[in-house]
């Protein structure tokens, strides 16, 4: 039967303030619902996580009455994407959208209750709100959503309640009964496809949280009666139920005058408004006991202390939405109005017997009236809480019994220190399918202990555990010896299935009886190694399924449970742990999961080793390199240093396990750090740390050219003074030639041999003035912005990077590429031809014909132009480039290939090593 299925919301694209997209796990009056932000971008995104794996059958949507989305799409999908990595953002399916009303007709005061009806299977359900329709009221665009309830029923029944009403249909079609049968109307419980009104959006949104609470518990009660052919309790439940909802409709709306009140700072009405809930309350309460319909499973109790009606925020802004918007009634009218008379809840009216209100959320014992006084009931007890504050209420089915009910009596804290002396009564029966599954531990314990294990109630369980501890340890050692293991199974029963238990009390009571079994009892009673094997295979699946919960302290807690179990001294030799934690992991294996598993190896295996533990050198890499594909990096991190550990003890052993050491395994990041990570195990130099000395010795290197290149440039400097001074004294002594008129020639020889040297010395500087130090053309043009110009664009000796537009000489242009380009991460060597080529490129460029292999330096030259070999030498490359018959893919030589270059005499200094050989030949 489908029925309302809880949520949470996992995820928003944003919310204004007081109006987070956790407000939608609440349904009440005064609700606030979530509100995207002011000016946001769309489309706007929720993402709700059902408690189980269901079928969905109905959607519904209240939809703000101003603040509306023009169209709402809706995708289902049975996992949650992890949304730093968006290519995974296709495991939602997309189910479709609905459109909403303007709701312009309305004046934008009523807001649309929208039913969507559909048949999809999930866990996750994404909600994405389009553009906002423009009004007046919506200044800011936004769009809101008030609530929405999921309807369904869990996705693993669906077949059990096809094959039940097909066998029901059987079983009609030979009894002779008909589907019109009026005894078979709609109204019957156990209809598969008819759905609660109690499960409506509506009876939430409109009804006081308490009395709804009530309501849905007597609801459970008249089903039960009809099922034990009460029929006349069930008739008179039936009418207290509808006359509940009337008192429900008019304390909500009492509940948001009040807060109506407050807004406005008119506290005396606001005070006024909270006697009325209180005494109107009070009055029903009283009458409801008087019909012996308040019995300690019904009453929603509450601390004295706390306040009546429900929590008022802090901000009173928050509640113009609820107070101005009134019930979608032209929309979605319920069915089934109320009968104006009160017949059951006012017939005996009953006068208060004293000034003081009796707390009448406090269940007296099953003869006593309730009193003023009260009795202390558990804090942590989910119906003490105020209603905004409580967390989902219990579903009604499981797809498995073994998965305990989420608890709305509890929330996740100190739980199991909260007294449970406020509780009376006993745990309601076991259903056929339990008495069925739990009959061996029955027959150990009794009906009324395992009833307490199988509670919807956690202390119940709690207490059940707790009265099997207790059993156990009063077991007499005179016992027989299969008595105590029969005993020892059925509590293993038990403990199984508490581990699951989401009550963090439930589960760690279950630990601890685990603990005292294998510790103790089995010890006490010397019943083998075959026992506390049966313990430990029966209970350790579902300890490391908790390693894998989405609390934090649950998960520590298992963790921890597990490593002490595996190094206690009964476990410890049996190898059991071990062998189940190596179980390999799938690379899409839940994130908490997975990680708990590796640490756990990892913890464990330092303290075990791999001698006589269950860990061998085997099933420890096989589960540690199967860790490395795991898509969580912390995941990966853990195997990483599990390898390493494993290495330090065994070195070569574990290299079989690995990929070759080799240069295409280190393009993989992953690979690269692990090898890496050997090399310093093994006190050598990484691959990084070599380049990085080889890069400061070339920095070395060039620093000291510069240098030598500095006292060169020095050297030409001087050679220019000079120069200039022996032509200034040529230029007077010339001078005073002539205006002495003398005719006579002075003796030229030492004058002669004197002026040698500046005109040597002249012609080397004015030949490093205007020449080009790589092709060696000389031009009057080639100052210093000509000589870059010339660089830039016509040089034949140098070319531009495509990549970092930086000029670089041809000779050198593969170098460059893999070792200063600033891509030079995406290229690669190719091992054939030595040429650099972008990586993506190789694979293809190894199978063409255009890969010409290259020669040994010493035996040829190899262009990275053209992809020819020539003669070896510098020379080679300048006749290569520049020569006629040379390099037809350099552009650069076609201009100067009729050009004649003038040989040049005299010796001379060099700018640097190129230099040098340029002047040897030119000259």
């Amino acid at each position: 039967m489908p029925h309302k299925i809880g949520f949470v919301v996992v995820s928003s694209s944003g919310h204004e303030d007081g109006f987070s997209a956790k407000e939608l796990m609440v349904h009440a009056p005064t609700v606030n619902g979530w509100r995207s932000p002011r000016l946001c971008q769309y489309p706007q995104e929720i993402v709700l996580q059902l408690v189980e794996r269901c079928r969905i059958r109905k959607l519904q949507l209240l939809a703000h009455q101003y603040m509306i989305s023009s169209k709402i799409e809706f995708y289902i999908s049975e996992s949650l994407p992890e949304y730093f990595a968006p290519y995974q953002s296709e495991r939602f399916h997309r189910l479709g959208y609905v459109p909403l009303s303007d709701n312009e007709k309305t004046g934008f005061k009523a807001r649309e209750l929208k039913s969507v009806y559909m048949d999809a299977v999930g866990q996750y359900l994404k909600l994405i709100f389009h553009k906002n329709y423009v009004n007046k009221y919506n200044l800011y665009s936004q769009v809101a959503l008030v609530a929405i309830n999921i309807i369904g029923d869990p996705a693993d029944y669906s077949n059990d309640s096809n094959n039940n009403t097909s066998r029901e249909k059987l079983i009609d079609h030979y009894l002779g009964s008909k589907s019109d049968d009026p005894a078979l109307d709609g109204t019957y419980f156990g209809k598969p496809d008819s759905i609660s009104p109690l499960d409506d959006l509506a009876f939430d949104m409109y009804q006081d949280p308490e009395v709804a609470q009530i309501i849905r518990r007597l609801d459970e009660k008249k089903h039960e009666a009809v099922h034990h052919e009460r029929y006349d309790h069930a008739k008179k439940l039936k009418q207290a139920i509808a006359d509940l909802q009337k008192v429900g409709e008019r304390l909500g709306r009492y509940e948001v005058e009040k807060r109506y009140a407050v807004e406005k700072e008119d506290y005396d009405l606001a005070k006024k408004k909270k006697q009325q809930m209180e005494e109107y309350r009070l009055k029903v309460y009283q009458q409801l006991e008087l019909h012996n319909l308040l019995d300690p499973e019904l009453m929603v109790r509450r601390l004295p202390e706390l306040p009546l009606e429900p929590v008022i925020y802090a901000d009173s802004s928050q509640h113009t939405k609820a107070i101005n918007s009134p019930p979608p009634e032209k929309t979605e009218p319920q069915k089934g109005e109320p009968r104006k008379a009160e017949p059951l809840l006012e017939e005996k009216a009953i006068k208060l017997a004293s000034p003081e209100p009796i707390v009448p959320h406090q269940s007296p014992p099953p003869v006593a009236h309730p009193t003023a006084s009260g009795e202390e009931f558990p804090k942590d007890n989910v119906e003490f809480l105020p209603y905004d504050e409580r967390p989902l209420p219990a579903i009604r089915k499981q797809p498995e019994e073994g998965i305990t009910y989420l608890e709305p009596e509890t929330t996740e804290g100190n739980v199991s220190d909260t007294p449970r002396s406020g509780i009376t009564g006993e745990p309601e029966p076991l259903t056929e399918k339990a008495l069925r599954e739990a009959s061996p531990a029955i027959e150990v314990f009794g009906e009324a202990l395992v009833s307490g294990a199988y509670s919807k109630t956690w202390s119940y369980r709690e207490d059940a555990l707790l009265a099997v501890y207790k059993k156990l340890m009063e077991m007499s050692v005179s016992t027989p010896k299969d008595d105590l293991k029969t005993m020892l199974r059925a509590a293993i029963f038990l403990v199984r299935r508490a581990i699951k238990d989401i009550v963090s009390s439930v589960f760690q009571a279950s630990l601890k009886l685990l603990k005292m079994i294998i510790t103790q009892y089995i010890p006490k009673h010397k019943l083998g190694k075959s026992e506390t094997s049966h313990c430990v295979e029966k209970t350790l699946p579902s300890l490391l399924s908790r390693t894998g919960d989405s609390s934090t302290r649950l998960r520590l807690v298992a963790s921890n449970f597990i490593q002490e179990m595996a190094l206690c001294n009964e476990v410890k030799p049996l190898q059991i742990v071990p062998v189940h934690l190596v179980q390999p992991l799938k690379p899409n294996s839940p994130t908490h999961l997975a990680m708990s598993q590796v640490e756990l190896v990892e913890h464990l295996l330092k303290e075990m080793g791999t001698e006589n533990s269950g860990f061998t050198i085997d099933n420890i890499m096989k589960f540690a390199t199967g860790a490395l594909e795991h898509r969580v990096y912390e995941v990966r991190d853990t195997a990483l240093r599990i390898i390493f550990d494993m290495y330090r003890k065994h070195k070569a052993a574990i290299l079989e396990y690995l990929p070759p050491d080799d240069a295409n395994t280190r393009k993989t990041v992953l690979y690269k750090t692990l090898f890496d990570g050997f090399t310093k195990i093994d006190g050598k130099l990484t691959e990084a740390e070599i380049r990085a000395q080889k890069k400061a010795a070339t920095e070395e290197a060039e620093k000291q050219k510069m240098e030598e290149i500095k006292v060169l440039q020095g050297q030409l400097a001087a050679l220019k003074e000079i120069q200039a001074e022996v032509q200034a004294g040529k230029e007077k002594e010339s001078d005073f030639q002539k205006s002495k008129n003398q005719g006579y020639r002075v003796n030229e020889g030492p004058q002669h041999a004197a002026a040698e040297i500046p005109d040597d010395r002249s012609s080397v500087s004015n030949y490093l003035d205007n020449l080009c130090i790589f092709c060696g053309e000389r031009d009057e043009s080639f100052t210093e912005e000509g000589l870059d110009l010339h660089y830039w664009k016509h040089c034949p000796m140098l070319t531009r990077c495509e990549h970092c537009k930086q000029v670089v000489e041809i000779a050198s242009l593969t170098e460059h590429l893999l070792t200063e380009c600033d891509k030079k991460d995406s290229f690669g060597k190719c091992q054939r031809c030595s040429e650099a080529l972008p990586k993506d490129e190789l694979p293809k460029h190894i199978k063409s014909k255009t890969c010409n292999s290259a020669k040994p330096e010493k035996v040829a030259n190899h262009c990275p132009l053209c992809h020819d070999n020539f003669s070896p030498g510098e020379e080679a490359w300048k006749s290569h480039l520049m020569g006629k018959d040379g390099c037809r893919m350099n552009l650069r030589r076609l201009p100067i290939i009729n050009k004649s270059f003038p040989a040049q005499s005299g010796a001379g200094l060099a700018d640097g090593k190129k230099f040098s050989k340029l002047l040897d030949w030119k000259t």
